[in-house]
């Protein structure tokens, strides 16, 4: 089965609450995912809460995504 995004919501600082394909929610803290030129400019708490859902998972406006195993591998429960 291949795992997506199917909702996302920002909660706070890096933090954002994710519905994945399989229906499970997660919590996703990307503060210390946000490494290399790509990923820069959402260190800027303004530009990070403006991701949206594209194709399987979040993106933002400069094209930076992560991958949707990735975000929940490194995702809590609720």
């Amino acid at each position: 089965m291949l795992l997506e995004v199917t909702k996302a919501e920002y909660l706070d600082g890096y933090r954002v609450k994710l519905l994945f394909s399989n229906g499970e929610t997660k919590i996703v803290d990307l503060s210390q995912s946000l490494n290399g030129v790509m990923f820069a400019p959402l260190k800027d708490i303004e530009f990070f809460k403006r991701f949206v859902i594209k194709f399987n998972t979040i993106e933002w406006e400069n094209g930076a995504d992560f991958a949707p195993e990735y975000l929940y591998k490194i995702g809590e429960a609720v």
